[in-house]
């Protein structure tokens, strides 16, 4: 009687509900369906995983001989044939100079179109606006390349090569990804921190610096890595604008440069090569391992761009009270 007593649920509180219980007393087919569908989920993540990690691993297989020092640190200048020689130093310059000067055109175009479009955008023009980012986002590489050179040779005649051009082409790819991951960021942010920042008598601007952007920065700074992973490894528009070189040149302004994505077209069209202009017996494959020691080179530099933004936005995010 004690023990029953003891069990009993206090007076004026809820009963207790054996958890076991209620599951066994779930319809079957409601947990045959679930069980199905944590299946299907599971069975789609594998199958999505699939061609990442087969590309991952055979970039990493193919390319991890050659990738060392000597190839990390050395132009292709002077290397012919199926020399074991030469290297990615200068692709590297040319790619990093060209994103960077990109990033630096589209990151405060975008940003500043998609304030536009979330906070003061009405009418026509926004309605006109949108229409434009969305053409814009179809855009073939080729023809933003196309678009880049023609301007260029308007303005500085025919046959005009150099990093800048490339980077107005990588530009216009990029601009619609900004503005449009930029303006879903500022979209997430809540209404009532606008509303209570305007109720204290801050200006609109200040709202949209030190509250809107401010929240979303995380969001921002990621759409910006992902814009830019976008257009680091194009290959058309960069051929057209900035054309092949195996020296190395710091000068955006003047001269052609060369690329990543260029250097593993490039070294991969060049194929099986004779070891020397001598000895045509001698079949060498050093181009194709050129090739896949630049594309690994180029997926680790989009990974350590993604670890630069995570640390951006772990640092700058809004602190929460914990």
């Amino acid at each position: 009687m004690a023990a029953t007593t003891a069990d009993a649920p206090a007076p004026g509180s809820a009963p207790t509900v054996d958890l076991a219980e209620l599951l066994r007393q779930v319809d079957p087919r409601r947990k045959r369906k679930d069980r199905l569908m944590r299946w299907v989920i599971t069975g789609a993540f594998a199958l999505a995983m699939v061609p990442l990690v087969s590309v991952a691993w055979t970039v990493v297989s193919h390319g991890i001989e050659r990738f060392n020092a000597y190839f990390l640190t050395h132009s292709m200048r002077g290397v012919y044939g199926g020399m074991d020689a030469g290297g990615i130093y200068h692709a590297i310059v040319g790619t990093v100079e060209i994103t960077l000067f990109a990033a630096l055109i589209s990151v405060p175009i975008g940003l500043l179109t998609a304030i536009y479009l979330v906070e003061y955008g009405r009418g026509s023009l926004a309605r006109a606006v949108t229409f434009f980012v969305d053409v814009m986002t179809g855009i073939p590489s080729i023809v933003a390349g196309l678009f880049a050179y023609a301007l260029f040779a308007v303005i500085l005649g025919p046959g005009i090569r150099m990093g800048a051009v490339g980077s107005i082409a990588l530009s216009v790819l990029m601009i619609p990804v900004v503005v449009r991951s930029c303006e879903e960021m500022l979209r997430l942010v809540p209404n009532e921190l606008r509303e209570a920042a305007l109720a204290l008598g801050v200006p609109r601007w200040l709202v949209v610096v030190k509250v809107v952007l401010r929240t979303a920065v995380a969001g921002i700074v990621t759409g910006v890595m992902i814009a830019i992973a976008r257009v680091i490894g194009e290959t058309a528009p960069l051929l057209i604008t900035v054309g092949v070189a195996d020296s190395i040149n710091f000068n955006l302004f003047d001269g052609r440069m060369m690329t990543l994505p260029v250097y593993v077209y490039r070294q991969f069209q060049q194929g099986l090569i004779p070891c020397s202009p001598d000895d045509t017996a001698c079949i060498a494959t050093v181009a194709y391992d050129r090739s896949w020691a630049a594309a690994l080179t180029l997926i680790l530099i989009v990974m350590v761009l993604n670890l630069i933004a995570r640390l951006v936005t772990r640092l700058f995010a809004p602190k929460t009270i914990s």
